[in-house]
């Protein structure tokens, strides 16, 4: 991924290390298109994985090109919501610059779950965003996450776009593989998990160990900082240890996303055998 700048640099670290930090960027571009564009979802696999979530409602209207519909299963063929056009008429629903591939869908966010049961029982892996804000990173993570079995994702309510749009195309059909929850305050939210036998673990530059010295086998909410701050002091005093990514090669930066991905494979390494079925 390229032009997202919640990288994980920091102008004066207060210790050796790499931070994952980032820098505040412009609104992305797809915020904001032609008209309501923040329920709907374009691309062929994000689609797809929302039409095929039975915790998505009904959708309000399905896109596609005569050539894309042909292919869509036929129940959904005969769909009321079902609207054929051409590429060029889909793409004046959308944000400028969206790419469609022929199909868009404008649908209500699937149910999310709260902590309580997205933290039961504790068992694997939980990712947890503190206000991380770029839709693009945002999907990028859900995908990680997806791709290393991660439980569900937490995201803080007030600060957290919606799963839709370039988030979802991103994405690629993550954000309805993997459970989510969205949550006011996330120290009580870490404090609840820990009540359930859940341990947090804090990725920051500054952290005397790495993660491969801080991981173990119990079940870990990852917590990964915002643009700017990183894990704010309150969220990190809620951790039980912070943890840095080593990186030999003395590159000073990671994209945020980058290093989600890398902390969630390191993670992944430590599950116990039952969770991995090895």
């Amino acid at each position: 991924m390229s032009s997202h700048s919640e990288r994980n640099d920091r102008k004066k670290p207060s210790s050796p290390g790499r931070d994952f930090r980032s820098k505040p960027r412009e609104n992305n571009k797809f915020s904001k298109g032609q008209g309501d564009a923040k329920d709907w979802i374009w691309g062929t696999h994000a689609v797809e994985a929302a039409l095929s979530n039975p915790a998505r409602p009904v959708p309000k209207r399905l896109l596609a090109t005569p050539d894309r519909a042909k292919r869509l299963a036929p129940n959904l063929s005969r769909a009321p919501f079902l609207q054929i056009m051409e590429g060029a008429d889909i793409a004046r629903q959308l944000p400028a610059g969206a790419v469609h591939q022929g199909i868009a869908l404008k649908i209500d966010e699937p149910e999310m779950l709260g902590v309580h049961d997205l933290g039961t029982p504790a068992q694997g892996l939980l990712v947890m965003l503190d206000q991380i804000t770029d839709p693009q990173n945002i999907g990028a993570i859900f995908r990680s996450a997806a791709a290393f079995g991660a439980r569900g994702v937490i995201l803080q309510d007030r600060h957290a776009p919606a799963l839709t749009g370039v988030l979802a195309k991103t994405a690629v059909g993550a954000v309805d593989k993997i459970p989510h929850a969205r949550v006011v305050n996330l120290s009580r939210a870490l404090e609840e998990l820990a009540e359930l036998g859940w341990r947090a673990v804090g990725l920051a530059g500054e952290a005397e160990g790495t993660l491969d010295q801080v991981l173990d086998d119990r079940p870990t909410v990852l917590v990964l900082g915002s643009e700017g701050e990183g894990v704010r002091r309150l969220v990190a005093e809620h951790c039980d240890a912070m943890g840095r990514i080593a990186m030999p090669g003395g590159f000073e930066s990671l994209n945020v996303s980058a290093a989600a991905a890398v902390a969630l494979y390191e993670a992944s390494k430590v599950r116990p055998k039952e969770e991995t079925g090895s």
